[in-house]
Formats: C-alpha cells, sequence, structure tokens
C-alpha cells in the first residue's frame, strides 16, 4: 500500500517536472526561431499547464481504463473551478475582463454541456449504452479548433504590455530539456495511472472515485500553481485565464483525443459530477454581476470552496 502511493506521487512528481521541462525546452526553441512572446504565452506555457492531463489521460486510454479517463477530465475541470479559482481568489480577489465573462467562461460552459448531451445517448437517443465515442471526439475536437481560430482571430488585436518571458537556451540544452520532458510524462504518467487503479483495487474504491479525485487534483497541481502564483502578484487575468483556459482544453482536446484513441462507455453516475460542474459555472457568471466589479471575492471563494467540500463528501460516503 505504502509502496503504491510512493509510486503513485513519484509518478504525478514526474509528469509535472516533466511538463516544467518540455515548456522550458519549447519556449526555448519557440525563441531561438522568432516566434513572438505573446504566440508562446497563449500557446505552448498554457498548453504546459495541461500537458498532465493530456499524457496520464492518454495512456489511461490505451490501457483501457476509461472511467479513469472520464473521473480525471470532469474532475479536473471541478478542481481547477472550485479549488484552484477559490485559493487564487483568498489570497487576491480576482477581477475578471468582460470578454472573459461574454466569450471564453461561456465557452467553457459550453463544453461542460457538449459532453451532457454527447455522452448522454440512452436518456437522449434511445440507444442500448452510453458511449462517447470516435464521432464524439472529433466534434469535441471541432469546438477546439473553433477556439483556437477565436485565439489567433485576438492575436492580431491584443497585444499585452507585459509579455510573458523564457530563456533561450543552446540547441543541445533545448533538446535535452524536450527529450527529458517527454520522458518524464510517459513515464510519470504510466506510473500515475497503474498505481491510481491499483490503489482504487485495493481500497474496494471504483476508478470514477479515483479519477475524480486523486488523478484530478495531481494533475491540476501545474494549474494551482499557476493561478496562485498570479493571484499573489496581483496578476487576475493569468489566474482566471488560466484556469478557464484549462478547462476548455481539457475537454476539447484532451477528452476528445481520449476517446478516438479508446471510445470510453459513460456510466451515468458521473452526470452528477458534470451538472455540479454546469451548476458551478453558471455560479461563477452570476458572481461577476454581484458588487459594482466583475470579480470574485473572499466570500464568494469560500462559498465555491465549501460546495466542493460538501461534494468530495458526497463522493466518499
Amino acid at each position: 500500500m505504502l509502496w503504491i502511493l510512493f509510486l503513485l506521487i513519484l509518478g504525478f512528481a514526474l509528469v509535472i517536472k516533466g511538463a516544467d521541462f518540455l515548456v522550458k525546452g519549447a519556449s526555448s526553441l519557440a525563441r531561438r526561431f522568432n516566434v513572438s512572446e505573446l504566440i508562446i504565452g497563449l500557446t505552448i506555457v498554457s498548453l504546459g499547464t495541461s500537458v498532465p492531463e493530456l499524457v496520464v489521460n492518454v495512456i489511461a486510454s490505451i490501457d483501457g481504463h476509461n472511467n479513469v479517463v472520464l473521473g480525471a477530465i470532469i474532475g479536473s475541470n471541478n478542481f481547477n473551478l472550485f479549488i484552484i479559482l477559490s485559493i487564487s481568489a483568498l489570497i487576491f480577489p480576482l477581477t475578471i475582463q468582460r470578454s472573459t465573462i461574454l466569450k471564453e467562461i461561456p465557452y467553457s460552459l459550453i463544453a461542460a454541456l457538449a459532453v451532457l448531451l454527447l455522452a448522454n445517448d440512452v436518456m437522449l437517443f434511445n440507444s442500448h449504452s452510453n458511449i462517447l465515442g470516435r464521432a464524439d471526439g472529433f466534434v469535441l475536437m471541432g469546438f477546439f479548433a473553433l477556439f483556437m481560430i477565436y485565439i489567433f482571430h485576438n492575436l492580431r488585436f491584443d497585444y499585452p504590455e507585459n509579455n510573458i518571458p523564457a530563456d533561450c537556451y543552446s540547441i543541445p540544452k533545448t533538446m535535452l530539456l524536450l527529450a527529458l520532458g517527454m520522458t518524464g510524462l510517459i513515464i510519470g504518467g504510466k506510473l500515475a495511472v497503474n498505481n491510481a487503479v491499483a490503489l482504487a483495487q485495493i481500497m474496494g474504491i471504483s476508478e470514477r472515485i479515483i479519477g475524480l479525485t486523486i488523478v484530478a487534483a495531481g494533475t491540476s497541481l501545474p494549474e494551482l500553481a499557476t493561478s496562485a502564483v498570479a493571484a499573489y502578484r496581483k496578476k487576475p487575468d493569468i489566474a482566471v485565464g488560466n484556469v478557464v483556459g484549462s478547462s476548455i482544453f481539457n475537454i476539447f482536446f484532451v477528452l476528445a483525443i481520449s476517446v478516438i484513441i479508446s471510445p470510453a462507455a459513460y456510466p451515468i453516475t458521473f452526470n452528477v459530477d458534470l451538472t455540479l460542474l454546469i451548476l458551478g459555472t453558471i455560479l461563477l457568471l452570476l458572481f461577476t454581476y454581484t458588487g459594482k466589479k466583475a470579480r470574485i471575492d473572499r466570500w464568494e471563494a469560500i462559498l465555491l470552496l465549501g460546495i466542493f467540500i460538501g461534494y468530495t463528501v458526497f463522493l466518499l460516503k
């Protein structure tokens, strides 16, 4: 039992450090080829915080642990919304830009609703079983393509004054960072999935619960670190954008890739977790209209945190 826990933690550590190396190497490579720092920030760096979810879920899909895949994605998004935003707002109240309220947050709501609609085949389409198949994966990927078009369209009109710094290393060091990053991600992802499943079997807990809790929290650590530091430095746009962007990426790209690799049976119990995500996103939108400023205040953060604690207790009962 202790050995499995050690290997699980080691797996998460390798995934997170691997993601860090990969982002540094990719950023250095982009700088060397004169790609703008804005592009680096909106693509490579933001992608880097979601790489753990991508690697862990692709490995879980290949190994056939579909409940881990679904649990990790939905659980990670709930963790992003209820824990990471709460902690960030407790550190410093988060002012939210009008474009985020009108576009990005609603798009994350569409992501959760899309999964709910595509997965409930029995209820909505009188099918024999609930399955997220390859066709559903390509639908989700289409939404992701639209989101990327939206981001790159905005680049033509939005050039922030504070660029995201990125070191430019020598070619050998850049290649070494990329190689170490990929190695850490692959080995760490395999360790995380295998030992999370083993832990679930030993404790008699379903893969769904393990995915929604341990795997979701472990793969969300990069987002937590990024948003908490951003809030501490009074950079609310980064804190909020990281969480919302990661949630969109998780469903429209990571989940899409996962079910394209291996179609996933969808247990109806996941509707509870998706409903929480949908209601939480709506609540986030409502928070932006309370008070004089569009922001998440500390009392609202405490409310989000309390909801998630209650949900976690319900899961583990």
